[in-house]
């Protein structure tokens, strides 16, 4: 890592284990993958949750968003590389099967997110709400950038494999994610305004090598989901999970915010998920679960799963923030430098919290 810190490092700078180094040689210097890779990559070595698996996957997705600088675009379907993101996807998919209760009803999965807390990583801004910790709000803010600086994006691949009464009203949730055809209103760019607000760069990817693996889950989840029409059911039950949890988690995040002292711009990406999250949370559970399990009601086991797994890896997000936080260390791979306006102490100056 170069002395500029996680937000100029290339992507490639630093592998996380055996698959990911191999993987990111390959990519970089426009390389096959190396024979026998895939069945490496699929190997009971190979930590389902680990950083090697989930930096790996996540930069075999980013073949299919924006590219990775270096990386010629052609390589987004090469068929060593599909061999072997294939692997790591059945990896981590026979963990999800493992940890997630199934089969299970719609019901059974979105009731307890109605009646209870439901943002499961509330504990997090009601840890940044009691101590003012700015810095804390920034490392949030890296661990969910590679998420939100491509928002929406990864359900939009639902979109021509729903139909009817699904499809319209997905379309028009995503419409309001999109900005509703005004670019400085598109989330993403709402996010990139948050960064900035926080001191942070808000550059695509540009905190890669210090985001963990249980942020890059997330992520990961996602793109699996949209990539395999397989898995679109899941895809729309992960949707739905997100809109359902979003507008009490965001106002929560508002609060928290707030005590930390930050800026409007900041605020304003929660806010602006306050209002329009409880609307399209109606939406998607009525009109695109209602219309996708009325055309197909074998799904709802799948439209379940997506819902469980997405709760989950929020809930084991939550754990290793939080856990990071209450020992006085940072959530981070690579702590971020301490911008001099900061409230609240950094990780190295507050040696031990409590919850």
């Amino acid at each position: 890592m170069s002395a500029a810190g996680p937000a100029e490092a290339a992507w490639y700078a630093e592998p996380r284990g055996e698959v990911s180094a191999a993987l990111a040689d390959c990519l970089r210097h426009g390389r096959e993958a190396p024979p026998g890779l895939d069945r490496a990559a699929g190997g009971p070595a190979v930590d389902p949750w680990g950083d090697d698996l989930h930096f790996a996957l996540y930069l075999l997705y980013e073949l299919h968003y924006r590219g990775l600088d270096g990386v010629s675009d052609d390589r987004e379907w090469d068929p060593g590389l599909l061999r072997v993101r294939a692997a790591l996807e059945q990896r981590f998919l026979a963990a999800l099967r493992e940890a997630v209760p199934s089969p299970r009803t719609v019901e059974e999965s979105f009731g307890p997110l109605l009646t209870t807390p439901a943002d499961r990583s509330g504990g997090v801004s009601g840890r940044m709400a009691e101590t003012g910790g700015l810095w804390q709000a920034r490392e949030y803010a890296v661990l969910r950038s590679p998420y939100h600086l491509k928002e929406a994006d990864p359900h939009a691949w639902a979109i021509p494999r729903l139909t009817g009464r699904a499809k319209a009203a997905f379309v028009a949730i995503e419409y309001d994610e999109f900005g509703a055809g005004r670019a400085e209103a598109v989330h993403a760019r709402l996010f990139a305004d948050l960064m900035e607000d926080l001191g942070l760069d808000a550059g695509y990817n540009r905190y890669l090598p210090a985001v963990p693996a249980a942020a890059l889950a997330t992520v990961n989840l996602m793109s699996l989901f949209g990539l395999h029409r397989a898995w679109r059911a899941a895809l729309v039950g992960h949707f739905a999970c997100v809109e359902t949890t979003s507008s009490p988690g965001s106002a929560r995040m508002v609060d928290a915010l707030n005590a930390c002292g930050a800026g409007p711009a900041a605020i304003r990406f929660y806010a602006e998920h306050v209002t329009a999250d409880a609307v399209h949370e109606q939406i998607v559970r009525r009109e695109v679960i209602g219309g996708l399990l009325e055309e197909d009601p074998a799904l709802e086991p799948r439209i379940a799963f997506g819902c469980d797994a997405t709760v989950l890896l929020e809930d084991r997000l939550a754990d290793h923030i939080l856990t990071a936080w209450a020992n006085g260390r940072s959530a981070l791979r690579h702590p971020l430098p301490q911008p001099v306006a900061a409230r609240g102490p950094s990780p190295e100056e507050e040696p031990s919290c409590a919850h």
